[in-house]
């Protein structure tokens, strides 16, 4: 284990040219006590290392020739073509980048090693959709997203959730996320930190401003914190009764995320099945449910009910000619 984070240590100054032991201990998740014998034990061993104090300070490589990565391990290449899937990175336009760079690491490894990997590459497949809910083209506004965040510039984001009216606002994009195949902006915005489900974005115009980030942000952690806010204890989440039409059944049933804790209520030999199902808000409730159409028909909470009929007229609204 301690060869591997040693070569490890090496391969994060390689990429980052200058990082500290804290930052090294964070990245490979141990002591700043061990990362200092690590640091000793690579100058011992004639890696050109440097260091250098004060503020702006850190461990760096010497300029020199680059560390060969070519000499992977079978378990190693495995992982890496694991994580260099074209569907995990759907939408983000790197699709052809990604073919393309797997290729020329292909050509790279040695013959059994390549052998192993394409098998790898070619016997798993990650599909990030849900069941019942076919994959769904790519918000318009993700490429530019993604330029904004690699860029480290702000953007005017105009936002309009399901049954909303647009609004523009300045943010700091900080990362992107996909979860369940959806994409979300993690951003900083004047009431904080902000997730944006990138299909209500309608709008992202780049500017020329630099994002404003905290020094110890970390895109992982802010959004397990995102989400912990977001679902904050059960007791204000929101319980949903409905009923289903039985040509709906299936379709209903796996549409609905495992988060919403789908239970059936058994309703005797009636025409439609009944269900419970929980949910973070009434207005998430409502954009869920209404995703299913006609098949499902909401008896309980009332307030589910009537945020389903504002969000209806205001479709209504936006759809009905004007002349």
């Amino acid at each position: 284990m301690r060869a591997e984070r040693l070569v490890a240590i090496a391969l994060l100054l390689q990429a980052h040219r200058k990082l500290t032991a804290p930052d090294l201990a964070r990245r490979l998740d141990v002591s700043e006590r061990t990362i200092r014998r690590d640091l000793e034990a690579l100058l011992l061993s004639g890696l050109p290392l440097y260091s250098e104090r004060g503020r702006g300070g850190g461990w760096a490589l010497l300029d020199g020739p680059a560390i060969n990565l070519s000499a992977l391990t079978a378990q190693e290449a495995q992982a890496l073509f694991l994580v260099t899937g074209p569907e995990l990175l759907a939408g983000l336009g790197l699709e052809q980048g990604v073919t393309s760079a797997v290729r020329k690491l292909l050509a790279a490894l040695p013959a059994n090693t390549r052998e192993q990997a394409d098998r790898t590459r070619q016997a798993i497949h990650i599909d990030p959709t849900r069941w019942g809910r076919p994959a769904q083209p790519a918000p318009a506004t993700l490429v530019p997203l993604r330029d904004a965040v690699i860029a480290g510039v702000q953007v005017d984001l105009a936002y309009a959730p399901p049954g909303v009216d647009a609004t523009v606002q300045r943010v700091h994009p900080y990362g992107l996320v996909s979860k369940n195949g959806i994409w979300y902006l993690v951003a900083g915005a004047d009431t904080g930190l902000r997730t944006f489900r990138v299909s209500w974005t309608i709008d992202a115009a780049a500017t020329t401003k630099p994002v404003e980030r905290p020094d110890d942000f970390d895109l992982v952690r802010a959004w397990e914190d995102v989400n912990r806010r977001r679902v904050p204890c059960s007791s204000n989440r929101v319980e949903v009764e409905f009923q289903v039409r039985p040509e709906d059944l299936g379709r209903v049933t796996l549409a609905l995320s495992e988060d919403t804790q789908l239970r059936p209520i058994d309703s005797g030999t009636g025409t439609a099945r009944r269900f419970t199902a929980t949910f973070s808000s009434v207005h998430e409730a409502a954009c869920e449910l209404i995703y299913l159409g006609d098949g499902v028909q909401v008896l309980e909470p009332a307030s589910v009910r009537a945020e389903l009929v504002r969000i209806g007229h205001r479709l209504i609204a936006a759809h009905t000619p004007k002349w």
